[in-house]
């Protein structure tokens, strides 16, 4: 019998012959040294991952809490000086309105003049300047012969009606027409107009005055008493002697003087054209015939 011989086998990278048992015993022992350590190598990947990832995560992190507060601290230092400055323009603000004056307050640091009839012009004109034309404006401008010597603020009611009505007793027996006065005084308020006929009698003689103001009197009263009498002098308020002229209550045809009581004040310091109602009413008076009066030289307006 044939002995069998081994078989040989030419390994390329030890450039050697080895029996083919042991080269299958070396490829085995290679292949599972390279099965080992890729298992180690999976091993150690797993374990050396995590442990990057928390590293990474705490840098981020740290630099996030770095940032949100460089940008808190960024934020605390630009609000701080814009609160500042509101403040002070909130106690500017204050400081301005304290410093704001009231009519009252002006009035009483300043000394009562005397009215004049340019005053009572200007006051027709600012008020007729945006509702007429300017031909029509021009025929509103009262001449000096229109008006009666104003109160130097040195007379009482009566004194100055005596100074600028010397012929009183003579008009006032001449006057016998209803519905109708001959002196007309225009004043604020119903107190006012009581206290102004009070003031009346060392002035008045004979003559007989009627009240023309809203309070506690309604306006068919008042039509019904200057109907059936006559009264020389009529004391009231613009609102009232409006109402009553547009009612046909009272007509301007005896109608020879107007009297405003032009420099008295309220508590408030305030006159009569100073109050915007009243005013409203007073401007609405003089163009209900007053004016037009005036320009034809039948009626004559004082300031007292």
């Amino acid at each position: 019998m044939k002995t069998s011989q081994p078989l040989f086998r030419r390994l390329p990278h030890l450039g050697k012959l080895i029996p083919f048992t042991s080269c299958v015993r070396a490829s085995l022992e290679v292949g599972y040294n390279a099965a080992e350590e890729e298992e180690t190598q999976q091993e150690k990947e797993p374990t050396e991952k995590p442990k990057a990832k928390p590293e990474k995560r705490k840098s981020v992190t740290e630099k996030t809490v770095k940032a949100k507060k460089k940008k808190k601290n960024e934020q605390k230092e630009c609000v701080v000086p814009q609160i500042k400055e509101t403040e002070g323009e909130k106690s500017t603000e204050h400081k301005k309105k304290r410093k704001k004056k009231t009519i009252t307050d002006v009035l009483s640091s300043s000394e009562p003049k005397p009215g004049c009839p340019a005053d009572l012009q200007n006051l027709v004109t600012q008020y007729f300047s945006d509702k007429l034309s300017v031909i029509e404006q021009e025929e509103l401008k009262l001449q000096e012969s229109g008006f009666l010597s104003s109160n130097d603020l040195t007379h009482t009611l009566s004194s100055y009606l005596k100074q600028v009505c010397p012929k009183w007793s003579k008009i006032q027996k001449q006057h016998t027409e209803k519905s109708s006065v001959v002196l007309l005084i225009v004043c604020s308020s119903a107190l006012r107009a009581i206290e102004l006929i009070k003031q009346l009698t060392a002035f008045k003689g004979e003559a007989k005055a009627i009240k023309l103001f809203a309070k506690h009197i309604k306006i068919e009263e008042q039509v019904k008493l200057l109907q059936k009498g006559v009264f020389h002098i009529g004391v009231g308020t613009p609102g009232r002697l409006g109402a009553l002229i547009e009612k046909e209550g009272l007509n301007l045809q005896a109608l020879r003087y107007v009297v405003l009581d032009w420099n008295w004040r309220d508590q408030k310091l305030r006159r009569m054209v100073d109050i915007p109602e009243i005013k409203l009413d007073f401007m609405k008076l003089l163009e209900s015939g007053i004016l037009k009066g005036c320009k034809e030289d039948k009626v004559k307006i004082g300031l007292f």
